[in-house]
């Protein structure tokens, strides 16, 4: 009846060693060890050098550039060996154990890095440098690289039925036969949370059910238009952006976890840019240079918040700023830009060419280049007569103060001096008043500013060792260097990345919401469309609907029409033995794909259920903490220093980093959440005060309870067995009533976390 979501233990295998060319092992070495290798052990474990008449070795004969370096090791042996981290010197000397070789010699490094380390070693110890990988002179054939199909130029083909031509056939080549349509509930509700993260209400269910009787695809086309039409629409793919944009309001490398007070704003830019169908060309354009648009728009929030896509970026340690620290703050704004918008892992190319694309170091640091200089800084959002009454106050309140300062030391020099006493009381009066009477400091947004400029190619990722030059600019295998050097700025980069000759932007964007919709893209790699990524189940669809997109004005909206009004979409997620031989997967499209709600979806739709939902759009964020708090998810607090526990349970992605999809996991955790948590029985209470209200008996209160819950009715032996539960006598330590309980138990519920 209850379809309750049960704990389920899984028994742990074995790892087998990763293949040097997976793309995930290849990224987590990228991301998480190279970085350390560099910043921690560069310095004295690097070439040989030469002082004065002298090569002077690296220190205990240990290199560690390149894979091999590591294995070969230094004076006490191998360093790492691979599948094994019980053996080799690497972990235990960074470990500090019972070794003479305590490394790095300034302090032990955090738990998570070791932790990192301990992995990567278990893992097989992948790593793509080798020494042909950082010589100085790239060997990269970019005209060689533009012939993989993501480098080259979409190709348009004849499509009358569109999507499911394309679709269709796949099912004849494959042989699959594709499930039956789906029943207009499950559609509805589909719909719904595809484009709201909301249920339909029971009333809204029947009106389409009924309506659709006589008109099915003319009702279903008002329902995707009126659902396009709503607020809640940017607030659900609003938040599918936020995980590309790795949106937080603080920061996880800092001592003192200084807050971006003002983040919300980039949240409340990008929920009304999709609200309003904003072109994605122009979405993009305006996240990387709104401020150097000529056609900006002339509204400072409109032109200014979406510069938070890099304004509310990484900030390292910065006591005292070295290059270091600067290398990895412009590391992380080429790895967000270039995956979120291009699908390309460019930030692999930071220590050497890339080892499977067709990027070299010099195309990194050409990116680099860009932002080097640039600030994390705020724009005012305010009227400029108001920012120019709020500066000119504050320069009076400073000149206030530093009179009271002199005032106060005079006092102090002479203490049994009443005038000067009088004089200092008067003085700090005075600031006291000037501060009360201060205006409001105006609205600032957290941007990213400045012009950058040419960097040097660091050798091996190290900026104590530079190389060639890397004049400002585009990635060339995208773009033939019509324009590079100290004039190239932000807004050259926007209009190479929007422009609709990239082959890539278009093609990724449209992938992104394919996956947003059916749980998987047609790329199943939406930030990685190189050659380590998946190649697509679709290509010819991809292309088109790349195409069409464009030529439809680069409108989300009509992307959304195409794909949710199509037979593929449509289909019922039942399954069929035979197909699943060849397809299990379902990647061909043959059924509708059953998801579990995203922690955000799930939440939201628990108070929507409950009847507590407040739907106030924007402003200051919440504290989800706070087990009364009713807003949507989308406005809760998201932080990088410590992520809030319920979104850490429900798979809420790291906003350290570029996030493209959500893992799903399920552990014991989720559910003692939804049994003993104060937010679930706040919902329960409130659910059953709701239906309470329904109807006279428990048969009626249980068949409103269906319809809210699930919009359906209950089965009979559902009602018949709910109905004996609520007779059972209440027990002495019972916190909840009977109806209390069982309305829990359907929030708590499998039908309520899963969607068809």
């Amino acid at each position: 009846m209850l379809r309750v979501l049960l704990a389920t233990a899984f028994l742990a295998l074995p790892r087998a060693a990763a293949a040097a060319d997976d793309p995930k092992a290849v990224e987590f070495f990228e991301n998480k060890i190279r970085p350390v290798l560099v910043e921690h052990c560069y310095k004295c474990h690097s070439e040989d050098k030469v002082e004065g008449n002298k090569r002077v070795l690296p220190k205990g004969g240990f290199r560690l550039h390149t894979k091999a370096d590591l294995l070969k090791g230094g004076d006490t042996g191998p360093a790492i060996v691979p599948g094994k981290p019980n053996e080799g010197t690497l972990l235990a000397s960074i470990k500090y154990g019972d070794t003479d070789l305590q490394m790095p010699p300034k302090g032990k490094l955090p738990a998570n890095v070791i932790a990192d380390f301990e992995k990567w070693i278990k893992d097989g110890a992948v790593d793509p440098r080798t020494e042909s990988a950082v010589a100085k002179t790239s060997t990269i054939d970019i005209e060689k690289g533009r012939q993989f199909w993501a480098f080259r130029p979409p190709v348009s083909r004849e499509s009358k039925a569109a999507i499911d031509d394309f679709v269709q056939a796949k099912w004849k080549e494959l042989k699959l036969t594709p499930a039956p349509a789906a029943d207009k509930r499950t559609l509805i509700r589909r719909a719904y949370f595809d484009l709201t993260g909301l249920p339909p209400t029971p009333e809204e269910v029947d009106a389409f059910v009924a309506e659709s009787e006589a008109k099915p695809q003319a009702t279903y086309e008002k329902l995707i238009e009126k659902l396009l039409a709503s607020n809640h629409y940017g607030e659900r793919w609003g938040r599918y952006w936020l995980d590309v944009a790795r949106y937080a309001e603080d920061q996880a490398h800092t001592f003192g976890v200084k807050p971006k007070t003002n983040a919300y704003l980039y949240r409340d830019w990008v929920i009304k840019a999709f609200n309003a169908d904003m072109a994605f060309d122009r979405f993009a354009k305006l996240q990387i240079a709104g401020d150097l648009m000529p056609d900006a728009p002339a509204d400072p929030f409109d032109k200014f918040a979406g510069l938070g896509f890099l304004g509310l970026g990484a900030e390292y340690y910065k006591d005292p700023i070295n290059d270091q620290i600067v290398a990895d703050e412009l590391d992380d704004r080429v790895d967000t830009l270039t995956r979120g918008f291009l699908g390309l892992t460019v930030a692999c190319a930071r220590c050497h060419d890339h080892k499977f694309d067709p990027i070299p170091t010099r195309d990194y640091y050409s990116l680099a280049g860009i932002y080097l200089g640039t600030s994390l800084t705020d724009a005012p959002l305010a009227p400029m007569d108001e920012v120019k009454a709020f500066t000119a106050a504050q320069a009076k309140v400073k000149q206030a103060e530093d009179a009271m300062k002199k005032a106060q030391a005079a006092a102090k020099a002479k203490p049994m001096d009443n005038d000067l006493a009088t004089v200092a009381k008067e003085s700090a009066a005075e600031v006291e008043k000037m501060k009360k009477a201060m205006p409001k400091p105006p609205l600032a947004a957290h941007v990213i500013s400045g012009a950058g400029k040419t960097m040097k190619v660091y050798i091996r990722g190290n900026p104590a060792a530079k190389g060639e030059d890397a004049p400002k600019g585009f990635i060339q295998v995208l773009s033939p260097p019509r324009k590079q050097g100290s004039e190239y700025t932000r807004l050259d980069l926007a209009n190479a990345i929007a422009s609709p000759e990239n082959p890539l932007t278009a093609r990724v964007i449209v992938n992104r919401v394919w996956a947003w919709h059916f749980g998987r893209g047609l790329v199943n790699t939406p930030s990685n469309f190189g050659k380590l990524g998946d190649a697509p189940s679709h290509p010819e669809l991809l292309d088109w609907l790349a195409i069409e997109f464009v030529k439809h004005g680069w409108s989300m909206k009509w992307l959304h029409r195409q794909i949710m009004l199509s037979k593929a979409y449509q289909l019922d997620s039942v399954p069929n033995a035979e197909n699943n031989k060849v397809d299990a997967a379902n990647v061909y499209l043959w059924r509708g794909t059953r998801k579990r709600l995203d922690v955000e979806a799930w939440r939201d739709s628990l108070l929507a259920v409950a009847g507590n939902l407040d739907e106030k759009m924007g402003g200051p964020t919440f504290d989800l903490k706070d087990a009364n708090a009713k807003r949507r998810t989308v406005y809760a607090k998201v932080s990088r220093h410590e992520l809030d526990g319920l979104l850490r349970l429900f798979d809420f992605p790291d906003a350290n980093v570029t996030a493209d999809k959500r893992t799903v996991t399920t552990v014991p955790q989720q559910q003692l959440f939804a049994l003993n948590s104060e937010f679930m029985v706040n919902q329960a209470k409130a659910f059953a005060a709701r239906v309470a209200k329904a109807g006279s008996s428990d048969e009626e209160r249980i068949k409103e309870a269906y319809r809210l819950a699930y919009n359906r009715k209950p089965e009979p032996r559902e009602v018949s067995l709910a109905v004996a539960y609520l007779k059972l006598p209440a027990k002495p330590d019972d916190k909840l009533t009977r109806w209390e309980q069982y309305a829990q138990a359907l929030l708590a519920s499998n039908e309520l976390m899963y969607v068809d």
